[in-house]
Protein backbone atom coordinates (compact mmCIF):
# COMPACT_ATOMS: atom_id res chain seq x y z
CA UNK A 1 0.00 0.00 0.00
CA UNK A 2 1.48 3.36 -0.97
CA UNK A 3 2.14 5.71 1.90
CA UNK A 4 0.27 8.58 0.25
CA UNK A 5 -2.96 6.55 0.29
CA UNK A 6 -2.87 5.82 4.02
CA UNK A 7 -4.34 9.13 5.24
CA UNK A 8 -7.44 8.56 3.15
CA UNK A 9 -8.02 5.07 4.51
CA UNK A 10 -7.22 5.53 8.18
CA UNK A 11 -8.76 7.79 10.78
CA UNK A 12 -6.44 10.59 11.86
CA UNK A 13 -4.41 9.43 14.86
CA UNK A 14 -1.04 7.88 15.66
CA UNK A 15 -1.56 5.19 13.00
CA UNK A 16 -1.81 7.86 10.34
CA UNK A 17 1.48 9.19 8.88
CA UNK A 18 0.00 12.71 8.93
CA UNK A 19 -0.17 12.54 12.73
CA UNK A 20 3.60 12.77 13.03
CA UNK A 21 4.64 16.27 11.91
CA UNK A 22 7.99 17.03 13.55
CA UNK A 23 10.67 17.95 11.01
CA UNK A 24 13.38 16.73 13.41
CA UNK A 25 12.68 13.03 13.01
CA UNK A 26 14.82 11.26 10.47
CA UNK A 27 17.50 8.65 10.04
CA UNK A 28 20.43 10.99 10.83
CA UNK A 29 18.94 12.27 14.11
CA UNK A 30 18.02 8.76 15.22
CA UNK A 31 21.39 7.36 14.14
CA UNK A 32 23.39 9.86 16.21
CA UNK A 33 21.35 9.08 19.32
CA UNK A 34 21.56 5.37 18.61
CA UNK A 35 25.36 5.36 18.36
CA UNK A 36 25.65 7.23 21.67
CA UNK A 37 23.37 4.68 23.32
CA UNK A 38 25.23 1.78 21.67
CA UNK A 39 28.35 2.60 23.63
CA UNK A 40 26.64 4.00 26.73
CA UNK A 41 24.26 1.10 27.32
CA UNK A 42 27.02 -1.44 26.69
CA UNK A 43 29.05 0.18 29.49
CA UNK A 44 25.96 0.24 31.70
CA UNK A 45 25.30 -3.44 31.14
CA UNK A 46 28.88 -4.54 31.77
CA UNK A 47 29.34 -2.41 34.90
CA UNK A 48 25.97 -3.60 36.20
CA UNK A 49 26.88 -7.27 35.82
CA UNK A 50 30.32 -6.74 37.29
CA UNK A 51 28.90 -4.84 40.24
CA UNK A 52 26.42 -7.64 40.89
CA UNK A 53 29.35 -10.05 41.12
CA UNK A 54 30.68 -7.89 43.98
CA UNK A 55 27.93 -9.29 46.22
CA UNK A 56 29.44 -12.80 46.02
CA UNK A 57 26.02 -14.30 45.16
CA UNK A 58 27.54 -17.75 44.61
CA UNK A 59 29.06 -17.78 48.10
CA UNK A 60 25.90 -18.02 50.17
CA UNK A 61 22.11 -17.79 49.76
CA UNK A 62 22.29 -14.83 52.13
CA UNK A 63 24.04 -12.81 49.44
CA UNK A 64 22.08 -14.18 46.48
CA UNK A 65 19.24 -11.76 45.76
CA UNK A 66 18.39 -13.39 42.41
CA UNK A 67 17.81 -17.11 43.13
CA UNK A 68 17.16 -19.25 40.09
CA UNK A 69 19.29 -17.15 37.75
CA UNK A 70 20.77 -20.34 36.27
CA UNK A 71 22.94 -19.76 33.21
CA UNK A 72 22.58 -15.99 33.61
CA UNK A 73 25.17 -16.26 36.37
CA UNK A 74 27.76 -17.84 34.06
CA UNK A 75 30.13 -14.90 34.42
CA UNK A 76 30.22 -14.69 38.23
CA UNK A 77 33.67 -14.72 39.78
CA UNK A 78 35.23 -14.35 43.20
CA UNK A 79 35.21 -10.62 43.88
CA UNK A 80 38.73 -9.29 44.60
CA UNK A 81 39.86 -6.92 47.34
CA UNK A 82 42.26 -5.04 45.05
CA UNK A 83 42.07 -2.34 44.00
CA UNK A 84 40.17 -1.26 47.14
CA UNK A 85 38.22 1.35 45.14
CA UNK A 86 36.97 -1.17 42.54
CA UNK A 87 33.30 -1.22 43.56
CA UNK A 88 33.39 2.53 44.06
CA UNK A 89 34.42 2.85 40.42
CA UNK A 90 32.14 0.26 38.80
CA UNK A 91 28.97 1.27 40.61
CA UNK A 92 29.77 4.98 40.44
CA UNK A 93 30.16 4.73 36.66
CA UNK A 94 27.04 2.56 36.36
CA UNK A 95 24.73 4.94 38.20
CA UNK A 96 26.23 8.26 37.07
CA UNK A 97 26.34 7.24 33.41
CA UNK A 98 22.79 5.89 33.67
CA UNK A 99 21.53 9.24 34.92
CA UNK A 100 23.46 11.09 32.23
CA UNK A 101 21.95 8.94 29.48
CA UNK A 102 18.35 9.68 30.46
CA UNK A 103 17.93 12.67 28.06
CA UNK A 104 19.56 10.66 25.24
CA UNK A 105 17.26 7.70 25.87
CA UNK A 106 14.13 9.86 25.99
CA UNK A 107 15.15 11.64 22.77
CA UNK A 108 15.83 8.31 21.09
CA UNK A 109 12.46 6.89 22.17
CA UNK A 110 10.74 10.05 20.92
CA UNK A 111 12.55 9.86 17.59
CA UNK A 112 11.36 6.30 16.85
CA UNK A 113 7.87 6.65 18.29
CA UNK A 114 6.16 6.60 14.85
CA UNK A 115 7.66 3.15 14.22
CA UNK A 116 5.51 1.72 17.01
CA UNK A 117 2.39 2.69 15.05
CA UNK A 118 3.33 1.76 11.49
CA UNK A 119 0.94 -0.39 9.47
CA UNK A 120 0.90 -3.11 8.38
CA UNK A 121 2.46 -4.54 11.57
CA UNK A 122 4.96 -6.65 9.63
CA UNK A 123 6.03 -6.09 6.01
CA UNK A 124 8.66 -8.84 6.11
CA UNK A 125 10.39 -11.19 8.53
CA UNK A 126 13.13 -8.60 9.11
CA UNK A 127 10.56 -5.87 9.72
CA UNK A 128 8.67 -8.11 12.17
CA UNK A 129 11.88 -8.84 14.10
CA UNK A 130 12.65 -5.13 14.18
CA UNK A 131 9.17 -4.31 15.53
CA UNK A 132 9.42 -7.00 18.24
CA UNK A 133 12.90 -5.89 19.27
CA UNK A 134 11.73 -2.27 19.35
CA UNK A 135 8.79 -3.06 21.63
CA UNK A 136 10.99 -5.04 24.02
CA UNK A 137 13.66 -2.35 23.81
CA UNK A 138 11.27 0.48 24.69
CA UNK A 139 9.62 -1.46 27.51
CA UNK A 140 12.92 -2.76 28.87
CA UNK A 141 14.59 0.64 28.74
CA UNK A 142 11.76 2.35 30.59
CA UNK A 143 11.64 -0.43 33.20
CA UNK A 144 15.39 -0.48 33.86
CA UNK A 145 15.84 3.28 34.00
CA UNK A 146 12.72 3.92 36.10
CA UNK A 147 13.48 1.20 38.67
CA UNK A 148 17.13 2.25 38.83
CA UNK A 149 16.31 5.93 39.35
CA UNK A 150 13.69 5.13 41.99
CA UNK A 151 16.23 3.04 43.89
CA UNK A 152 18.78 5.86 43.72
CA UNK A 153 16.37 8.56 44.82
CA UNK A 154 14.34 6.55 47.36
CA UNK A 155 16.83 4.23 49.06
CA UNK A 156 15.47 0.70 49.44
CA UNK A 157 12.22 1.47 47.65
CA UNK A 158 12.24 -2.17 46.49
CA UNK A 159 13.04 -4.03 49.74
CA UNK A 160 13.98 -7.58 48.90
CA UNK A 161 12.93 -7.28 45.26
CA UNK A 162 14.97 -4.58 43.51
CA UNK A 163 17.90 -6.89 42.78
CA UNK A 164 15.99 -9.61 40.85
CA UNK A 165 13.81 -7.02 39.11
CA UNK A 166 16.79 -5.05 37.90
CA UNK A 167 18.94 -8.12 37.14
CA UNK A 168 16.41 -10.03 35.05
CA UNK A 169 15.11 -6.83 33.49
CA UNK A 170 18.65 -5.99 32.40
CA UNK A 171 18.99 -9.27 30.52
CA UNK A 172 15.65 -8.80 28.73
CA UNK A 173 16.52 -5.20 27.89
CA UNK A 174 20.04 -5.97 26.69
CA UNK A 175 18.85 -8.94 24.63
CA UNK A 176 16.38 -6.68 22.81
CA UNK A 177 19.04 -3.98 22.54
CA UNK A 178 21.51 -6.42 20.99
CA UNK A 179 18.93 -7.67 18.48
CA UNK A 180 18.07 -4.08 17.57
CA UNK A 181 21.76 -3.23 17.14
CA UNK A 182 22.29 -6.18 14.78
CA UNK A 183 19.32 -5.06 12.70
CA UNK A 184 19.88 -1.31 12.70
CA UNK A 185 23.55 -0.54 13.41
CA UNK A 186 24.72 -0.97 9.79
CA UNK A 187 22.16 1.57 8.58
CA UNK A 188 22.97 3.95 11.45
CA UNK A 189 26.72 4.00 10.72
CA UNK A 190 26.00 4.24 6.99
CA UNK A 191 23.87 7.31 7.61
CA UNK A 192 26.55 8.97 9.70
CA UNK A 193 29.12 8.39 6.93
CA UNK A 194 26.73 9.86 4.36
CA UNK A 195 26.21 12.97 6.45
CA UNK A 196 29.97 13.43 6.94
CA UNK A 197 30.36 13.33 3.16
CA UNK A 198 27.63 15.95 2.79
CA UNK A 199 25.15 13.52 1.23
CA UNK A 200 21.46 13.35 2.00
CA UNK A 201 20.35 10.89 4.65
CA UNK A 202 18.76 7.62 3.66
CA UNK A 203 14.97 8.00 3.52
CA UNK A 204 12.84 6.16 6.04
CA UNK A 205 9.15 6.69 5.53
CA UNK A 206 8.39 5.42 9.05
CA UNK A 207 10.47 8.20 10.61
CA UNK A 208 10.38 11.19 8.29
CA UNK A 209 7.17 13.21 8.47
CA UNK A 210 5.06 13.10 5.33
CA UNK A 211 3.98 16.72 5.82
CA UNK A 212 6.39 18.24 8.36
CA UNK A 213 5.60 21.39 10.31
CA UNK A 214 7.93 24.36 9.90
CA UNK A 215 11.10 23.79 11.96
CA UNK A 216 11.65 25.82 15.13
CA UNK A 217 15.08 24.30 15.83
CA UNK A 218 17.64 22.48 13.71
CA UNK A 219 18.50 18.86 14.28
CA UNK A 220 21.96 19.89 15.47
CA UNK A 221 20.30 22.33 17.86
CA UNK A 222 18.06 19.55 19.18
CA UNK A 223 21.09 17.32 19.72
CA UNK A 224 22.73 20.21 21.55
CA UNK A 225 19.74 20.43 23.89
CA UNK A 226 19.89 16.68 24.54
CA UNK A 227 23.63 16.83 25.18
CA UNK A 228 23.17 19.84 27.45
CA UNK A 229 20.55 17.96 29.47
CA UNK A 230 22.93 15.02 29.88
CA UNK A 231 25.77 17.29 30.99
CA UNK A 232 23.47 18.99 33.47
CA UNK A 233 22.48 15.66 35.03
CA UNK A 234 26.10 14.56 35.19
CA UNK A 235 27.19 17.86 36.76
CA UNK A 236 24.47 17.69 39.42
CA UNK A 237 24.92 14.03 40.37
CA UNK A 238 28.54 12.91 39.89
CA UNK A 239 29.76 14.85 42.92
CA UNK A 240 28.19 12.42 45.40
CA UNK A 241 31.11 10.10 44.68
CA UNK A 242 33.59 12.63 46.02
CA UNK A 243 34.15 14.58 49.21
CA UNK A 244 34.56 18.29 49.80
CA UNK A 245 33.19 20.96 47.45
CA UNK A 246 32.40 18.45 44.68
CA UNK A 247 29.84 16.64 46.84
CA UNK A 248 27.94 19.88 47.30
CA UNK A 249 27.35 20.02 43.52
CA UNK A 250 25.29 16.81 43.64
CA UNK A 251 22.03 18.63 44.25
CA UNK A 252 19.78 16.17 42.39
CA UNK A 253 20.73 12.97 44.21
CA UNK A 254 20.73 11.74 47.80
CA UNK A 255 24.05 11.85 49.63
CA UNK A 256 24.96 15.05 47.88
CA UNK A 257 25.33 18.43 49.57
CA UNK A 258 27.24 18.88 52.80
CA UNK A 259 28.47 16.02 54.95
CA UNK A 260 26.15 15.01 57.82
CA UNK A 261 27.13 16.46 61.18
CA UNK A 262 30.67 17.32 62.18
CA UNK A 263 33.71 15.61 63.64
CA UNK A 264 35.37 12.26 62.81
CA UNK A 265 32.04 10.61 61.93
CA UNK A 266 30.91 13.34 59.53
CA UNK A 267 30.68 11.25 56.38
CA UNK A 268 27.82 9.61 54.54
CA UNK A 269 25.86 6.63 55.89
CA UNK A 270 23.73 4.14 53.98
CA UNK A 271 21.27 3.60 56.86
CA UNK A 272 21.02 5.17 60.26
CA UNK A 273 20.76 3.41 63.62
CA UNK A 274 17.20 4.67 63.92
CA UNK A 275 16.26 3.27 60.50
CA UNK A 276 17.78 -0.11 61.40
CA UNK A 277 15.93 -0.26 64.72
CA UNK A 278 19.07 -0.30 66.86
CA UNK A 279 18.20 0.06 70.54
CA UNK A 280 20.81 2.04 72.53
CA UNK A 281 20.44 -0.36 75.47
CA UNK A 282 21.72 -3.23 73.29
CA UNK A 283 24.95 -1.43 72.37
CA UNK A 284 26.21 -0.47 75.82
CA UNK A 285 29.51 -1.83 77.14
CA UNK A 286 27.61 -3.97 79.65
CA UNK A 287 25.06 -5.43 77.24
CA UNK A 288 26.91 -5.93 73.96
CA UNK A 289 29.01 -8.98 73.22
CA UNK A 290 30.51 -10.28 69.99
CA UNK A 291 29.97 -14.00 69.51
CA UNK A 292 32.64 -15.66 67.34
CA UNK A 293 32.07 -19.26 66.24
CA UNK A 294 34.40 -21.54 64.29
CA UNK A 295 36.18 -24.88 64.09
CA UNK A 296 37.16 -25.08 67.77
CA UNK A 297 33.99 -23.65 69.31
CA UNK A 298 32.62 -20.30 70.36
CA UNK A 299 34.05 -17.31 72.18
CA UNK A 300 32.23 -14.22 73.39
CA UNK A 301 34.12 -10.93 73.50
CA UNK A 302 33.27 -7.59 75.05
CA UNK A 303 34.29 -4.38 73.35
CA UNK A 304 37.00 -3.90 75.96
CA UNK A 305 38.41 -7.35 75.15
CA UNK A 306 38.41 -6.53 71.46
CA UNK A 307 40.24 -3.27 72.17
CA UNK A 308 42.82 -5.24 74.14
CA UNK A 309 43.64 -7.32 71.05
CA UNK A 310 46.20 -6.15 68.49
CA UNK A 311 44.72 -3.18 66.61
CA UNK A 312 45.29 -2.48 62.91
CA UNK A 313 44.59 0.44 60.59
CA UNK A 314 43.06 0.56 57.11
CA UNK A 315 42.20 3.53 54.92
CA UNK A 316 39.14 2.47 52.93
CA UNK A 317 36.11 4.10 51.28
CA UNK A 318 32.44 3.23 51.61
CA UNK A 319 30.60 2.72 48.31
CA UNK A 320 26.92 1.84 47.91
CA UNK A 321 24.64 0.43 45.22
CA UNK A 322 22.93 3.82 44.84
CA UNK A 323 26.17 5.08 43.28
CA UNK A 324 27.43 7.33 46.08
CA UNK A 325 30.68 6.80 47.94
CA UNK A 326 33.06 8.42 50.38
CA UNK A 327 36.78 8.97 50.15
CA UNK A 328 39.09 6.84 52.27
CA UNK A 329 38.28 6.90 55.98
CA UNK A 330 40.85 5.88 58.63
CA UNK A 331 39.44 2.72 60.23
CA UNK A 332 40.99 0.94 63.23
CA UNK A 333 40.13 -2.41 64.74
CA UNK A 334 40.81 -6.15 64.82
CA UNK A 335 41.64 -8.03 61.65
CA UNK A 336 38.97 -10.53 60.62
CA UNK A 337 41.62 -13.16 60.04
CA UNK A 338 42.80 -12.76 63.65
CA UNK A 339 39.26 -13.37 64.86
CA UNK A 340 39.11 -16.47 62.62
CA UNK A 341 42.32 -17.73 64.24
CA UNK A 342 40.72 -17.39 67.68
CA UNK A 343 38.29 -20.18 66.79
CA UNK A 344 40.67 -22.54 65.06
CA UNK A 345 40.95 -21.22 61.51
CA UNK A 346 44.69 -20.76 61.05
CA UNK A 347 43.98 -20.33 57.35
CA UNK A 348 41.33 -17.62 56.81
CA UNK A 349 37.85 -18.97 56.13
CA UNK A 350 34.63 -17.50 54.82
CA UNK A 351 32.48 -15.78 57.42
CA UNK A 352 28.78 -15.25 58.00
CA UNK A 353 28.19 -11.85 59.64
CA UNK A 354 25.07 -11.00 61.65
CA UNK A 355 23.92 -7.61 62.87
CA UNK A 356 21.79 -6.23 65.69
CA UNK A 357 19.72 -4.60 62.95
CA UNK A 358 16.04 -5.18 63.75
CA UNK A 359 14.49 -4.48 60.35
CA UNK A 360 15.36 -3.55 56.79
CA UNK A 361 17.47 -5.37 54.24
CA UNK A 362 20.98 -6.78 54.60
CA UNK A 363 20.97 -7.49 58.35
CA UNK A 364 23.36 -10.37 57.56
CA UNK A 365 25.94 -11.05 54.87
CA UNK A 366 28.66 -13.48 53.86
CA UNK A 367 32.27 -12.67 53.05
CA UNK A 368 34.67 -14.94 51.18
CA UNK A 369 37.85 -16.45 52.59
CA UNK A 370 39.80 -14.15 50.29
CA UNK A 371 38.11 -11.12 51.80
CA UNK A 372 38.76 -12.36 55.35
CA UNK A 373 42.41 -13.01 54.46
CA UNK A 374 43.07 -9.44 53.38
CA UNK A 375 44.99 -7.61 56.11
CA UNK A 376 42.83 -4.53 55.57
CA UNK A 377 39.60 -6.39 56.38
CA UNK A 378 38.68 -5.32 59.90
CA UNK A 379 36.10 -5.54 62.57
CA UNK A 380 36.37 -1.79 63.03
CA UNK A 381 35.94 -0.21 66.45
CA UNK A 382 36.87 3.37 65.57
CA UNK A 383 37.15 5.66 62.56
CA UNK A 384 39.17 8.81 61.98
CA UNK A 385 40.62 8.62 65.48
CA UNK A 386 37.32 8.33 67.39
CA UNK A 387 34.89 5.61 68.45
CA UNK A 388 32.31 4.66 65.86
CA UNK A 389 29.14 6.70 66.04
CA UNK A 390 25.80 4.87 66.31
CA UNK A 391 25.06 5.60 62.64
CA UNK A 392 28.43 4.21 61.57
CA UNK A 393 27.93 0.93 63.42
CA UNK A 394 28.93 1.30 67.07
CA UNK A 395 29.97 -0.87 68.87
CA UNK A 396 31.64 -2.69 65.92
CA UNK A 397 31.30 -2.96 62.17
CA UNK A 398 32.93 -4.80 59.30
CA UNK A 399 35.02 -2.90 56.77
CA UNK A 400 36.39 -4.76 53.71
CA UNK A 401 38.27 -3.35 50.70
CA UNK A 402 36.29 -3.14 47.43
CA UNK A 403 33.10 -4.59 48.97
CA UNK A 404 29.67 -2.97 48.48
CA UNK A 405 28.52 -0.93 51.45
CA UNK A 406 25.81 -3.42 52.42
CA UNK A 407 28.47 -6.12 52.93
CA UNK A 408 30.31 -3.86 55.37
CA UNK A 409 27.84 -4.89 58.07
CA UNK A 410 27.23 -2.48 60.96
CA UNK A 411 26.28 -3.21 64.59
CA UNK A 412 27.88 -6.65 64.33
CA UNK A 413 26.82 -9.16 66.96
CA UNK A 414 27.99 -12.54 65.59
CA UNK A 415 30.73 -13.91 63.28
CA UNK A 416 30.53 -17.53 62.14
CA UNK A 417 33.65 -18.74 60.34
CA UNK A 418 33.77 -21.83 58.13
CA UNK A 419 32.13 -23.28 55.04
CA UNK A 420 28.96 -21.42 54.06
Amino acid sequence: MARSSLPGRLPRGPFSPDFWRSPLRGTWFTSVLGVVLLFGITVLFVTGLVSYAAYNPDLSPVNDRTPGKGILGFYLFSWPTDPPWLYRLTQGVHVTLGLGLVPVLLAKLWSVLPKLFTLPPARSVTHALERISLLLLVGGALFEFVTGILNIQLDYVFPGSFYPLHFYGAWVFFGAFLAHVVLKAPAAFRNLRRMRRGEDEEPDEDLTAARPDPPTVTRRGALGLVGGGSLLLLATSAGRSFDGPLRRTAVLTPHGGTEPGSGPGAFQVNKTAEYAGIRPDDTTEEAWRLTVTGRTGTVRLSRAELLAMEQHDADLPIACVEGWSTSDQAWRGVRLRDLAALVGHDEPAAVYVESLQAHGTWRDAALSAGQVADERSLLALSVNGADLTPDHGHPARVIVPAAPGVLNTKWVTRLTFGDL
